[in-house]
C-alpha cells in the first residue's frame, strides 16, 4: 500500500511526485510512466520555450503560474546543470492589424507584470537585421531549455528522496473505494494506494472515464509540425521570433526558435490528429479517430474553426504556405531551408459544445486528483503547478 501514486511521466507528473516527496518526506509515493523513458510526449515533443506569460488573461491560474514558473525553471535547471539560457523574444507585428493587436498585448504586459520594450521597426532591425516588421515587443525573461533533461533530472532528485519510480507500465484500471485506490496494471499487476494523482496529458479524459468519473470535455489531438533550419542559417536571429498571435485562435502561430543545441527551428502548425500518439508523417488510429468523431465537441469546434483549419492542412500540403507565413516577418528563409525535424501532437481539451478549455482544469474525489488539462504553457509552469496540485491532494 503506497501512501501516494502518481500516473504520468511527463513533466507535470514528475514535478508532482518529486514536490511530494519533499513535503512529505516519509511518505511511500510511486510513479508511473507507461513509456520506457520520461518526457516522450508533449514534454518532450514542444519548442523548448520558457515562456514569460504575456498571452494570458491577468489573474487567470495560466498567467500567475507561468510567471513563479519562469523563476522556478530557471533556479531548477542552474542548480540541476540543466541547459538553460534567457535569450529573449521579439513578438513582431506585419501589418497594420497586427500592430493594434501588438500594443493590446503590450497592455496585457503590464497587467501581468512583466518587464518589456516595446520597439519601433528601426530598432527592430538594429536587434534582428534579419527580421522585418512595423514593431516588436521584446521580452527579456523568455528563453529556451531542455525539458526532457530537466524532466529526468527531477526523476532522479524524486527518486534520490526516496521515491520509487515504475516504467514500461500500462494502467488499464482504476477503482477507488473507502479506503483505498486499485490501480491495475497491463502486466495484470494491481497497485494500492491510499492517494491517486493522474497527470495522463493525452490520455487525461481516457483515465478520468477509466476511474467512471463524470467528465464533460475530450481532449482533441492536434499535430504540429516543425522544420529545422540548416547549420549555416544558425545564426540569422538572436532571439525567439514570434508573430503576433490572432486572439481568436488558441494557436500562437509559427515561429522562429533557437534551440538549445544552438539549432533553428520553424513551427509550430496546427494539424488535426488522427492518432493521439502519432508523430510520423501518416497517422490514424482506429480508435482515436472513432472515439473522436462520435464527441459532439468535436464537430462544433471544428465548424467553428474550419477556414483556420483548412489553412493549416493546405500550408501543411504545399510546403511554400508554410513558408509564406515565416516570410512575412524573416523574407531571408528559403523553400530549401525547411529541412524535416520532428512532430509533436498537442492534447486539446475540448467541451461536448466546442469550446475550448483554454486554463488549468482539475477534477477530484475524495481519493484521486485528475489533471485533466495542462495548456501551454504547462512546462514552462511544471513547478508551480505541481506545487498547486500537492496543495489541493494534500488539502492545504
Amino acid at each position: 500500500m503506497h501512501d501516494y501514486v502518481v500516473i504520468g511521466g511527463g513533466i507535470i507528473g514528475v514535478s508532482t511526485a518529486w514536490q511530494l516527496q519533499q513535503r512529505r518526506p516519509n511518505s511511500s509515493i510511486l510513479l508511473i510512466e507507461k513509456e520506457s523513458e520520461f518526457a516522450q510526449h508533449q514534454s518532450g515533443r514542444n519548442s523548448g520555450v520558457v515562456h514569460a506569460g504575456i498571452y494570458y488573461m491577468p489573474g487567470s491560474l495560466k498567467a500567475r503560474f507561468c510567471k513563479l514558473g519562469v523563476e522556478k525553471t530557471m533556479s531548477f535547471c542552474r542548480e540541476n546543470n540543466v541547459a538553460i539560457e534567457q535569450c529573449g523574444k521579439l513578438i513582431v507585428a506585419t501589418n497594420k492589424v497586427e500592430h493594434e493587436r501588438m500594443l493590446a498585448l503590450y497592455d496585457r504586459a503590464s497587467e501581468n507584470g512583466l518587464e518589456v520594450e516595446l520597439l519601433s521597426s528601426a530598432m527592430l532591425k538594429a536587434r534582428e537585421p534579419n527580421v522585418e516588421g512595423s514593431g516588436a515587443i521584446f521580452l527579456r525573461t523568455t528563453g529556451i531549455v531542455d525539458y526532457p533533461d530537466m524532466t529526468r533530472k527531477m526523476a532522479t532528485a524524486f527518486c534520490d528522496l526516496g521515491g520509487q519510480a515504475r516504467l514500461n507500465s500500462t494502467v488499464v484500471g482504476i477503482n477507488e473505494t473507502d479506503n483505498m485506490v486499485d490501480i491495475r496494471l497491463a502486466d495484470g499487476a494491481h497497485i494500492e494506494a491510499k492517494h491517486l494523482v493522474v497527470c495522463a496529458g493525452l490520455m487525461a479524459d481516457r483515465l478520468a472515464i477509466m476511474q467512471g468519473l463524470d467528465i464533460d470535455f475530450q481532449i482533441i489531438p492536434y499535430r504540429g509540425e516543425y522544420y529545422q533550419l540548416p547549420p549555416d542559417k544558425n545564426n540569422i536571429v538572436k532571439h525567439l521570433i514570434y508573430p503576433v498571435p490572432n486572439p481568436l485562435l488558441p494557436f500562437l502561430g509559427i515561429h522562429l526558435t533557437r534551440m538549445i543545441d544552438g539549432s533553428v527551428t520553424i513551427g509550430p502548425n496546427a494539424l488535426q490528429g488522427y492518432k493521439r500518439e502519432g508523430y510520423g508523417r501518416l497517422n490514424f488510429s482506429v480508435v482515436d479517430t472513432l472515439a473522436m468523431m462520435s464527441f459532439p465537441g468535436f464537430w462544433n469546434a471544428l465548424r467553428k474553426n474550419l477556414r483556420f483549419g483548412l489553412r493549416e492542412l493546405w500550408n501543411s500540403i504545399w510546403k511554400y504556405g508554410y513558408l509564406k507565413q515565416v516570410n512575412k516577418y524573416c523574407p531571408s528563409i528559403t523553400i530549401g531551408d525547411l529541412k524535416p525535424y520532428r512532430t509533436g501532437v498537442r492534447a486539446m481539451a475540448v467541451r461536448r459544445d466546442g469550446s475550448l478549455i483554454d486554463d488549468f482544469l482539475t477534477i477530484d474525489s475524495p481519493r484521486t486528483l485528475h489533471v485533466c488539462n495542462a495548456p501551454s504553457p504547462a512546462a514552462t509552469s511544471a513547478i508551480p503547478i505541481g506545487d498547486h496540485i500537492c496543495d489541493k491532494i494534500l488539502r492545504e
